[in-house]
Formats: structure tokens, C-alpha cells, sequence
């Protein structure tokens, strides 16, 4: 038996001699390596905090003491110590979340994995906890991978230090990184300076990766009773030769790897992320007035490209989509175009920005969503599934969903075009499908099937889900027309004109049933029945992006079934 399986809960973990720390620690890196290869997962992140978190259990008594992890991302190791060592299905149905997730463990708290917010819900917890008296519990938040870059954290910290005790330690994992190096002045100035100048109690910088000084450290916070922050300094993907080497995040993220090398399994195809970094590109040659932002995700979302060919047109606010959203109005007032590149889940945070400094100032900018609809493996809070419904509600904005990679290609350039409202571009996550030709085009609408018959079908195919759609149409023994509006929001007049030729229209999208696409079209037709097909306005369990539409009931033999029993 090694020293991890005889690891079944925190307590066995106090128990443990800590001559045999650095072995379990060893153990443990080992562990993340070989599983997460199989499954793919946030492997730097983790290799990065093993002796951090082997420190937090033993200082802490969770649960009774509280420990929220920012963003969540760095929780493997607390999974493991929490009694939560089987891996094989990491991120797979029905097994374990590449989150905290209160269903798995009393020992998780916060499920959310948007970053930046782990000191909110400390601070609120800890308050609670004075209010009740019960001054003998505290609670930690983890905070670091890039997190400090975010506007909320810092919200938190001036409220935390207005001097009211309660039992509150900030742990900061430094390591100098999100996805990749952290950007920003108040990062270059230094964690420590800035927290005693809020005048918070800090102690630090301590080697995070000796777990007998970061015991020492938190013993120390843990008895000074008031918010005391601890200033641990770690490596990301420590331990782990190709993850060290690795410039670009270190593995933050990995798929399916061979152990050995740090190698793809299965090389990735050609992607929608792709077809968009190369014609940012292309435009951009075109266009000098064109920048790019990005929220500290310059590679995942594509840009690095374009950083490389133009770098003085990027910007890398951090975490921080709502600065990002109202710097670009800003740009687009003074004469630039922006286009702004997110991942679609990350839009919500922007939300009030979108719409009263970008939208009702019209403001010629563009935002471009990645990862839109089900992503699969990251579960709900990394879903980009609300976009549709929430983007509906913004006056004059304009949103295309483009098929396959010719009709991004195209979408983009006529995004960049509109200089008086904001235009959005969502499209999902992965490799390209095949593409998808248009049999005729009506005012700018693509028809991608038409068979005459009797009780004539409209369905309306949004974005991705195109080829669902013709194979529904394929399938129905009734007269159908396939379209794709390409530009989904506002409701096309010529949309609505093709529908009132047609019996029935049918809606099919990844967004939100209900206030979605569907439903926008069935405001817009008010004298033919419409049906909408898209997601259930909960919060889906994460898997395969194929279960998970299985599981809602998108899959296009339960469309098919629910059109014949009309």
C-alpha cells in the first residue's frame, strides 16, 4: 500500500509523520500525472499546489474549518486528501467534476469555477460565522492562478480590510500565472506591498512547495484570529518535465497525453479557434484600425496570432471581461474596431457592460465567443449555454452563428464592418464539421434544403447544430426547408416572410429554450405555430458534449420523434 491509499480523509493526513511528507507529495504528482493523461484535466495547476494543500489539511479542520478554492481548478489534491482518489473518470458522467462539487464532498463549498471570487464567499462565510459566535471556525480562501488580476477580488479585499474581525486567512498561490504569466501594474508591483498597504496582517513570502514552512505560516494566521493573508510562492506544473517546459501555460489544460512525453494522444484537428485566429489575422493586414482583447486568454481563445503578427494592437487586461468590454467601447469611440475574444460563459460576467457602455452608446465593437453551447468535460459553470437568451435582450446588438469555418470566415469580416452597435460571434468548442453548402440564398438567408410536400415545415438551424437539423429534415415524410439565418439576432424580416409560406417552424439551437432563438422567432411569427429545441434552463451535469445534449433531449432522433407526434 502506498502512503496515498492509506490517505482516507484529512485525518489520516495529521497523522502522518512529516518525514514522509515529501514522499506522499511524490506520490501524489505521480497520481496526477498517470490519471489525468487518461482523462485530460488542469494538470499544471495542480502539480503546482500539492504542498500547499498538504499544509492546508493539516493545519485546518475542514469541514469544520472552510476552505474555498478559487476558480477550482486547483482542487485535484484536495480531492484526493478529502477521500476522492478515483480518477478514471475525471471529468467523465458520472464521475468526478474538474471542480469542487458539493455532491461529491462536505468537504467542497464552492462549485462556481468563474475565477476571482473565492474572497467574496470567504468574507461572507466568515461574517456569518462571527454573527453566530462561533469564533473557534475559519475559513480560507485559495486565491492565485491569475485570480488577483480580477476587479471582484479586489472588491472583496476592501471590504475585508475595514476592521472587523473575523476569522479569515488568505492564502495567495503565486506562481506568477493564469493561463499564462499574469498581466497588470498592480501584479508588478508585488502582492506584498499592496496588501499592507490595505492594512491587512500578512505574513510571507514563504516557499510553497515546504510544507513544514507553509505549516509553520498558516499556524500562524490561523492563531492571529483577524483576515491575515499567507504569501506562498509555487511553480506551475512542478515536478513534471514536459509541464515545466512548457512557455505557453505550463499544461494548464491538458486532453489525453502519453505520460511520458507530455505528447497528444490524439493530435487535434483543425478547430473553430483556428479558423478565427487565422482571419484575425487576415483582417487585421487589412485593417489597422482593428485590435484585439483579450481577458487573460490570449492562446485558448486564439489570439496569439494575431499578437505575434501585430503586438501592439493586443491588449490583456487579466481576468477582468468587464473592463475588457468597456475599454473596447472606449477604443471604438476614439476611431479602433475591437473585437473582443472570450469564452462564451465568461460574456455573463460583462453583461451590464454589453449593454449600457457598449450597447447604448452603440459602439462599434466586437465580441467574439468561443466554447459556445455545451463544452462537455468542464460541466455547468463552464457552459456557454445562456448567450442566446441574455443577448437577446440588448437593443440593436447583432449576433451570427456561423455553421462550419466558411461561414465564421464570413461572419467576421461583415462583424467588423458595423461601426454604429455591438455585432457578437458565437461558435462551439472543438474541431470543425464538414462544411455545409447552401443550395440557394433568399436576401441573405442560406437554404440548406428545400422539398416540396404537403403540411410544409420551416426548421430554422442555428449555428452548429446545422447538420443535426438536415438530418431531421431528412428523415420527415412532409414537405421542409432548411435555413440557416446566419445572423440569428434580430429575427430576420426575410425569416419571417419564408415562415409564413410554411405550416410549422421548428427552432433548433444549443442555447436556452425558453428566451432563446425559438423563442425571438416566435415573437417575430405570430401566425404560424413555432417549436423550439434547445436546452433546459438548468444547470446540466458535465460529460461527453454528446451526452449532455443526449441527456437534454438534442439529439435529432428526439427532435424527429417530437415533430411526429404533433
Amino acid at each position: 500500500m502506498t502512503l496515498l491509499d492509506a490517505i482516507g480523509g484529512p485525518d489520516d493526513l495529521r497523522a502522518l509523520p512529516g518525514s514522509q511528507l515529501d514522499a506522499l507529495a511524490a506520490e501524489i504528482r505521480a497520481f496526477l500525472v498517470d490519471r489525468v493523461s487518461r482523462t485530460g484535466g488542469h494538470l499544471g495547476p495542480n502539480l503546482g499546489v500539492v504542498e500547499l494543500t498538504l499544509a492546508l489539511h493539516r493545519v485546518f479542520d475542514s469541514p469544520r474549518d472552510t476552505l474555498v478554492f478559487d476558480t477550482g481548478h486547483q482542487a485535484y489534491v484536495h480531492k484526493l486528501l478529502t477521500g476522492r482518489q478515483d480518477f478514471d473518470r475525471l471529468r467523465h458522467r458520472d464521475g468526478l467534476s474538474g471542480y469542487p462539487a458539493r455532491g461529491e464532498s462536505v468537504h467542497d463549498v464552492v462549485e462556481n469555477s468563474h475565477a476571482s471570487t473565492s474572497l467574496s464567499w470567504a468574507d461572507g462565510i466568515a461574517h456569518a460565522r462571527a454573527l453566530a459566535g462561533e469564533g473557534d471556525r475559519t475559513v480560507v480562501a485559495v486565491i492565485g492562478d491569475g485570480a488577483l488580476t480580477g476587479g471582484m477580488a479586489w472588491e472583496a479585499l476592501n471590504n475585508i480590510a475595514d476592521g472587523t474581525p473575523r476569522r479569515l486567512v488568505i492564502v495567495v498561490n503565486d506562481n506568477g500565472r493564469s493561463y499564462a504569466p499574469t498581466v497588470g501594474g498592480m501584479m508588478r508591483r508585488g502582492v506584498e506591498g499592496i496588501i499592507k498597504e490595505l492594512g491587512l496582517s500578512y505574513i510571507g513570502p514563504v516557499d510553497g512547495h515546504d510544507v513544514a514552512e507553509v505549516e509553520v505560516a498558516l499556524r500562524g494566521a490561523r492563531a492571529a484570529g483577524g483576515p491575515v493573508v499567507v504569501h506562498a510562492l509555487t511553480e506551475k506544473g512542478r515536478g513534471y518535465a514536459p509541464a515545466e517546459q512548457d512557455v505557453t501555460d505550463r499544461f494548464h489544460a491538458v486532453g489525453r497525453i502519453h505520460p511520458e512525453t507530455g505528447l497528444p494522444v490524439v493530435p487535434s484537428r483543425f478547430g473553430w479557434t483556428g479558423v478565427f485566429a487565422e482571419e484575425i489575422v487576415r483582417l487585421g493586414h487589412n485593417r489597422p484600425d482593428l485590435v484585439a482583447i483579450t481577458a487573460a486568454m490570449r492562446e485558448p481563445v486564439g489570439l496569439a496570432p494575431f499578437a505575434a503578427a501585430f503586438p501592439d494592437r493586443i491588449l490583456d487586461v487579466g481576468i477582468a471581461e468587464q473592463h475588457a468590454l468597456t475599454t473596447a467601447a472606449g477604443m471604438a469611440y476614439a476611431g479602433l474596431h475591437p473585437v473582443v475574444a472570450l469564452y462564451a460563459t465568461f460574456l455573463n460576467r460583462a453583461f451590464d457592460q454589453l449593454l449600457m457602455d457598449a450597447a447604448l452608446h452603440r459602439a462599434g465593437i466586437t465580441v467574439v465567443l468561443d466554447r459556445a453551447g455545451i463544452t462537455g468535460d468542464d460541466g455547468p459553470s463552464h457552459y456557454g449555454m445562456w448567450d442566446l437568451a441574455m443577448l437577446g435582450l440588448v437593443p440593436g446588438l447583432r449576433l451570427a452563428a456561423p455553421r462550419d469555418g466558411d461561414t465564421l470566415r464570413r461572419a467576421l469580416t461583415e462583424a467588423v464592418s458595423v461601426d454604429d452597435a455591438p455585432t457578437v460571434l458565437r461558435y462551439p468548442k472543438g474541431a470543425l464539421p464538414e462544411p455545409v453548402p447552401a443550395v440557394d440564398t433568399v436576401d441573405g438567408l442560406d437554404i440548406l434544403f428545400r422539398r416540396p410536400g404537403p403540411d410544409p415545415l420551416l426548421i430554422v438551424a442555428v449555428g452548429a447544430l446545422a447538420p443535426m437539423a438536415l438530418e431531421v429534415a431528412a428523415e420527415l415524410d412532409r414537405g421542409v426547408t432548411v435555413v440557416d439565418p446566419r445572423w440569428v439576432l434580430p429575427v430576420p424580416d426575410t425569416l419571417v416572410r419564408l415562415a409564413g409560406e410554411h405550416a410549422e417552424v421548428a427552432v433548433i439551437e444549443d442555447g436556452l429554450r425558453d428566451g432563446g432563438i425559438g423563442s425571438a422567432v416566435a415573437l417575430a411569427v405570430r401566425d404560424v405555430p413555432v417549436r423550439a429545441f434547445g436546452l433546459p434552463k438548468e444547470f446540466l451535469a458535465h460529460g461527453t458534449r454528446a451526452q449532455v445534449l443526449a441527456a437534454a433531449g438534442l439529439t435529432a432522433p428526439s427532435i424527429l420523434g417530437a415533430l411526429r407526434r404533433r
